[in-house]
């Protein structure tokens, strides 16, 4: 008999709101998958089991009072569902450590907008996730926490930077989880991890907390174990409670849980194995066009797409030494030596570059927008892989070396996601089987601008063809009653940098 942790996000609301499943039942079950879990892999980094079980019982007497008179509206979309929220975003009366020593006892007065709009819907935050300090980087690890190893293989990274969310929901610790995406901070731990995550297009979720009006970057998003879960949390987070981002265009939010039906077999995909030439090893692209042949045969016509987006690779350097200096510029003459070098790396070589090259390559960010916009006058979406290596150990920052050829700087390695970023397309990272190292592999599925419902609606149509081969099929890692500590996680892992 399967336990309550096991069931989907959607599964689970639809039997709390036919009184078939108790919010306090389905919290107790994943505070137990928590206990026997998070010893082995330290994705769960802060707790909050007293407020959660106060919050459940809240929301079954809700469910008891509405009975045999409910109407739709009545409990929210995500009445007594518990959802884990990444440490970068700030949790009233829960500490928002942000993976950094300098924020150890930080408790938030109020939430940020993401979390704000999760509890308004009924979700019941049960902790905090792990993240890399200040949440920059593909590798999750930091000084406060040490690390978050990969439920397929604890030696190895689960990506970054949400990727504690990422093991929370593989493992069956939560059904909902948030993240965010700067160069691929969704899409990489989802694709490391055999999850669901979706960077929307930019404004599609406000972020009241961005230090820029107008940027690509620093995306807040959802992730889930399916693509109906994340775009059941999509939908909440999307919403429009208060107008503090500029980016926040008018949106019909509830619309993105309510996916259409899609014909496969009138599916136009375009493929790319490396966006024109971006760094991607062998072993990757094998694996690539093992899933393209297979996905071939599921869908309406399956094409190469003339895509380059090499040039992405410096832009987004660029483009980030904007976002860096304007978020970090107050305190960079407190950072100590140990203090995440990704950021310290990226804020020096910003003071360092010519106003010339930032503006240049935002005009080149433009061309490559409007170029990659027009593939989809003859495809729907685009297929690429989501990262370019299998998961490394995470002792190492990033990838030393890719097939021999030595990596430069930790985003180096990062171009098929962060070259998405840079011309802001929405994207949902999605579970497709094993590679031939046998952990997960997964796939970018691409959309134009603003096209997110059909994006998401598309890739559940996927998923639902991909689930039936099981070389495709979501892994799912073993983790069969409680697990021993892995103490060099919590130890070693403070010591990274």
């Amino acid at each position: 008999m399967s336990e309550p942790w096991e069931l989907t996000a959607c599964e689970a609301r639809d039997q709390i709101g036919r009184g078939e499943l108790s919010p306090v039942e389905l919290l107790e079950s994943c505070l137990a998958r928590i206990d026997d879990v998070d010893p082995a892999v330290n994705a769960l980094v802060i707790r909050a089991d007293e407020r959660a079980r106060a919050e459940a019982r809240a929301a079954a007497d809700a469910v008891t009072r509405s009975a045999g008179a409910r109407s739709a509206g009545e409990l929210g979309p995500l009445h007594g569902l518990p959802v884990a929220i990444k440490d970068l975003q700030a949790t009233a009366g829960i500490r928002t450590t942000y993976g950094s020593p300098d924020f150890e006892h930080h408790v938030p007065a109020a939430d940020a907008g993401i979390v704000r709009r999760v509890r308004a819907a009924g979700g019941i935050v049960v902790g905090k996730t792990n993240i890399p300090e200040r949440s920059i980087g593909a590798n999750t690890v930091n000084r406060l926490f040490g690390a978050t190893g990969n439920p397929f293989d604890t030696g190895r990274t689960c990506g970054g930077s949400s990727g504690g969310s990422a093991v929370a929901l593989a493992t069956g610790m939560v059904p909902l989880a948030t993240g965010s995406d700067h160069g691929g901070s969704l899409r990489i731990p989802a694709c490391y991890c055999g999850v669901v995550g979706h960077r929307a297009t930019p404004g599609v979720v406000p972020f009241e907390e961005r230090s820029i009006a107008q940027t690509f970057y620093s995306v807040q998003g959802p992730m889930g174990r399916t693509v109906a879960d994340t775009a059941l949390l999509l939908s909440v987070v999307a919403e429009r409670d208060r107008p503090g981002d500029p980016m926040a265009f008018p949106l019909d939010a509830p619309a993105l849980r309510r996916l259409e039906p899609v014909d496969l077999g009138s599916l136009r995909v375009g493929v790319s194995e490396d966006l024109g030439g971006v760094l991607v090893s062998g072993a990757i692209r094998r694996t690539f066009a093992d899933r393209v042949a297979r996905i071939e045969g599921l869908v309406g016509s399956v094409r190469p797409v003339a895509v380059d987006l090499r040039p992405a690779a410096e832009v987004d350097w660029l483009l980030r030494s904007d976002v860096f200096v304007t978020q970090y510029h107050s305190e960079a003459q407190g950072w100590d030596e140990r203090f995440n070098p990704n950021i310290q790396n990226t804020y020096r070589s910003a003071l360092a570059t010519p106003m010339e090259r930032i503006a240049a390559a935002r005009r080149t960010q433009m061309r490559l927008y409007q170029q990659f916009q027009a593939l989809f006058d003859q495809v729907d979406v685009v297929l690429c892989p989501g990262v370019s290596v299998s998961p490394f150990p995470w002792r190492q920052l990033y990838p030393l070396e890719v097939d021999g050829a030595p990596v430069e700087n930790y985003m180096a390695w990062l171009t098929l996601t962060a070259a998405i970023t840079v011309i802001g397309h929405p994207v949902t990272a999605l579970p497709c089987g094993l590679d031939d190292e046998a952990m997960p592999f997964g796939l970018q599925l691409i959309g134009p601008a603003y096209g997110d419902r059909r994006l998401l609606s598309a890739a559940a149509a996927l998923e639902a063809a991909l689930t039936d081969d099981p070389v495709t099929a979501r892994p799912v890692p073993r983790f069969d009653g409680p697990q021993p500590e892995t103490p060099a996680l919590r130890t070693e892992g403070r010591l990274v940098h």
